[in-house]
């Protein structure tokens, strides 16, 4: 059965919360890497995603914190470590983003496409 996205029962869309929530050039890609390594440190994800900077990373952490998505864990050591990872409403998404690269795979030509397209 297919739900309706109704606006004016719920107030909002459900699909384009969600969608809205994971926006941006990172926040997927560092879910998914959150998922498939459940810790990382911050040098250890910025080097695994590439040509993202430091500011950024920083930022896009921030952001997916305050979302409840991932988790920042300080140790109080010389040198200071700090360690990411999903917490568990973060680890609830890690099915949609599995669908999301199924359908990834499954399309990799068409979405190829398009991209040079725009």
């Amino acid at each position: 059965m297919k739900k309706k996205c109704d606006e004016v029962q719920l107030g909002f869309c459900p699909v384009e919360a969600s969608i809205e929530m994971l926006s941006g050039k990172w926040k997927g890609r560092i879910l998914w890497k959150l998922y498939n390594t459940p810790t990382m440190r911050f040098g250890e994800l910025r080097r695994s995603l590439g040509a993202i900077t430091e500011k950024m990373l920083s930022q896009q952490l921030r952001e997916l914190e305050s979302l409840g998505l991932v988790k920042r864990n300080v140790y109080r050591e010389v040198p200071p470590k700090v360690e990411y990872s999903l917490t568990d409403f973060g680890r609830s998404i890690g099915p949609i983003l599995d669908k999301f690269a199924e359908w990834g795979i499954a399309n990799l030509r068409k979405v190829k496409a398009l991209s040079k397209a725009a």
